[in-house]
């Protein structure tokens, strides 16, 4: 995938570090007590120089550094990470968005401060639960109280895009109100929010007490409920539902996460992060470790590739699509039948029937999944041609 740089719109930068492991998590990550800002910014921006340098570059729109805890670096390890990018020759387009992960507890006026002054413009908060006991049980190193004040200390620094993460499906043993923590969600105000059902990967804290049998997961009726109860409640609120997991407010979309629905080329950085190019795939080596040695070694750090076929492509599109508001484009025959059958089921909606911010522009063959049918996208999808 070298040689696409001029591609490239968009840019991610995974920061693998965290204080801990969440119970939860199977991602890339690297528990360090002292986070090594600097050598990670040069390993990153090494990374960068080897993979654009045959390549004129063009500006991005959109710069996401996710996860991992992007915020762990400190309020000196951001800027730096950001001055390394662009010393590198990454350069922003005028009005880009620049989204940053943050753990509330990393989240002080002094940081706040240096991260606008970087050119961070968009925060994404870990809030996860408004419960301490849910917080605690995810291995979570912030209260409740604590999200609060760190949601009102970036609006108070000026950062008028917020979007703050939510996990729902926990454990029904843990009594954690989902009604409860939707509300004081809504309260703070943020622009966006972001649902996620939990999930049991083996690998993880988790995964070992489910097998185990010393944790029961929240059943699939339960799970469906509070995805039902979060959009319900969060479009009475006035967030517009546009992708499966999230919700913004009018003009709040993420930016950056659309453009992996619409499939535009993005470069990804860091260890485990992904690129797409337009045309095929790549994916970084995972561990911090052995990325960081590779990097030394003389490579760009890359763990693998895969070119797409056009069946690949066109299955892929058709899967991204459903999963937001735009819908997709379904012309053949047999898929108008079945399409047929979730409209009738209440699983989905022609574009025609759509009052949101995309309606209008399409055929009437574009179809959109509603609450109820992104709760069956998987099967849905399988069982139409891509073509």
């Amino acid at each position: 995938m070298t040689g696409h740089a001029a591609l490239y719109r968009h840019a991610y930068v995974h920061v693998p570090f965290c204080s801990r492991r969440c119970s939860y998590c199977d991602f890339s990550i690297a528990v360090r007590r002292d986070v090594p800002s600097e050598r990670f910014a040069a390993s990153v921006g090494t990374e960068f120089g080897r993979r654009t340098r045959s390549a004129g570059l063009t500006d991005v729109e959109t710069l996401y550094f996710g996860g991992g805890t992007p915020s762990k670096l400190g309020p000196a390890g951001v800027k730096g990470l950001i001055s390394t990018l662009t010393e590198a020759g990454l350069r922003l387009a005028k009005g880009a968005e620049v989204t940053l992960e943050v753990n509330p507890e990393d989240v002080t006026a002094a940081a706040a401060d240096s991260w606008r002054e970087a050119g961070v413009n968009r925060l994404s908060m870990g809030v996860q639960s408004f419960s301490d006991a849910a917080l605690a049980w995810m291995h979570r190193t912030h209260t409740a109280a604590a999200s609060s004040e760190a949601f009102r200390t970036a609006r108070a620094a000026g950062f008028a895009d917020i979007s703050v993460d939510l996990i729902y499906a926990l454990p029904a043993r843990l009594g954690r109100d989902w009604a409860a923590d939707l509300q004081r969600a809504i309260e703070l105000e943020p622009d966006h929010i972001s649902v996620y059902g939990l999930t049991v990967e083996p690998r993880t804290p988790l995964g070992r007490w489910t097998a185990r049998g010393t944790e029961v997961p929240q059943t699939d009726e339960n799970a469906a409920e509070e995805f039902l109860a979060a959009h319900a409640t969060l479009t009475g609120a006035g967030f517009e539902h546009y992708e499966v997991s999230s919700y913004a407010r009018p003009g709040k979309r993420s930016r950056h996460n659309s453009a992996y629905w619409k499939r535009v080329p993005y470069i990804g950085l860091g260890p485990s992060a992904h690129s797409f190019d337009g045309s095929s795939r790549r994916w970084n080596v995972a561990a911090y470790a052995l990325w960081e040695a590779a990097l030394g070694a003389g490579s760009d750090g890359a763990g693998g590739t895969e070119d797409l076929d056009a069946g690949q492509h066109a299955a892929e599109s058709l899967y991204l699509g459903l999963r937001t508001d735009i819908g997709a484009e379904l012309a053949l025959p047999a898929n108008a039948a079945r399409t047929a059958r979730w409209v009738a089921e209440g699983w989905a909606a022609r574009s025609g029937t759509h009052s949101g911010t995309h309606s209008g522009t399409h055929s009437g063959t574009r179809t959109r999944l509603t609450a109820e049918g992104w709760l069956r996208l998987d099967a849905l999808v399988a069982s139409l041609d891509p073509e």
